[in-house]
């Protein structure tokens, strides 16, 4: 939970903002809880928290042209920042200057983007073009993309899924998983989606070598023709590299705006959706994941927050671990047990 540094910091700057129509969209930690990163705009400042309402910016980046909409730290110190033109601008920290600038992926707003922790050069990113990439951003180059707009993946999620609101699937929001979750059995991304459903992806999979995936792979090529490993949650398959999750199983009737795995209990186990149904739900995905059980995934638990949800967080405590930020006026606190 936040330091009393940071509860200090965060209601000054919550003030600031109002008071000056500045518009945070996230900020971030790292290393150490009184260093954080805040985006307003097109612009990244970094703060020290312990400063309180005297705090002044340590750095300014401006290296995003359009409005920012997510910021990421790395492990290393490499802060990513996706904006409205579908750019991601990786900003080194250490030596505080533009480092890679990944583009073309995306032919939208780029609306999300996460580093994947247990490979400390790789990021994720989803934007509002329907596609989810995963890019080398040593190198500024995609190792591999879905297109959840493909006629074939559309085709293959709305089968059997009737209720199921027809917006285009965009990529809202995407979760990775921390390394070492549930023994260390998945390395996994769930991904929020206009339609209303919850993808997870199994990352290795895809990142493997094509040789690894039988002959009928190609290095590089996009996930739009990977049908076969397409589940929707039920244990009808051998193996299992995606499941989908939707209205047919319960979930959301409206697009689906963010996504979390659980950081409290057994860290991980549960994924947390909130959507414009103004609803949550909670789901327990790895029944439905492995291959080693007859199971599916599951619905475990809707909660009625009564307004669109706009932004979600879990936190790694025994209560107040389910933090909710909606249409309203007021955040949200749950206790999940």
């Amino acid at each position: 939970m936040p330091s009393k540094h940071l509860k200090k910091f965060i209601l000054f700057f919550v003030g600031r903002a109002n008071f000056t129509r500045f518009y945070v969209t996230c900020f971030h930690l790292i290393g150490n809880e009184d260093h954080v990163y805040i985006s307003a705009g097109n612009e990244i400042l970094s703060f020290d928290i312990r400063m309180g309402s005297q705090s002044k910016p340590l750095e300014t980046y401006n290296y995003n042209r359009d409005e920012i909409n997510q910021i990421a730290v790395s492990s290393k110190g490499y802060l990513a920042a996706a904006d409205d033109s579908g750019d991601v601008k990786i900003v080194n920290t250490t030596q505080k200057c533009l480092y890679k600038r990944l583009r073309e992926a995306h032919t939208s707003i780029c609306s999300s983007v996460q580093f994947i922790p247990w490979r400390p050069w790789t990021a994720i990113t989803g934007g509002l073009d329907s596609k989810l990439a995963v890019w080398d951003f040593s190198k500024g180059r995609t190792l591999f993309s879905i297109d959840y707009g493909s006629p074939e993946l559309q085709n293959s999620s709305s089968s059997g899924s009737t209720g199921q609101c027809l917006n285009p699937a965009f990529v809202h929001s995407v979760a990775v998983s921390e390394e070492g979750i549930l023994g260390g059995l998945y390395k996994v991304c769930a991904v929020a989606r206009g339609d209303g459903a919850v993808d997870v992806v199994d990352l290795e999979y895809e990142l493997a070598p094509a040789k690894s995936k039988g002959p009928s792979r190609a290095r590089g090529s996009t996930m739009s023709s990977k049908t076969t490993d397409l589940g929707d949650g039920s244990n009808n398959q051998c193996q299992r590299r995606r499941i989908h999750l939707d209205y047919s199983m319960g979930g959301h009737t409206a697009a689906v705006s963010c996504v979390a795995f659980s950081a409290f209990g057994e860290k991980g186990k549960l994924l947390v959706s909130g959507g414009n149904d103004a609803s949550l739900k909670v789901w327990d995905w790895s029944k439905g994941f492995s291959p080693e059980t007859s199971s599916n995934s599951e619905l475990v638990l809707d909660i009625d927050v009564k307004k669109k949800v706009n932004w979600l967080c879990t936190a790694p405590t025994d209560s107040d671990n389910l933090i909710v930020c909606d249409t309203s006026k007021v955040v949200k606190v749950y206790n999940f047990l």
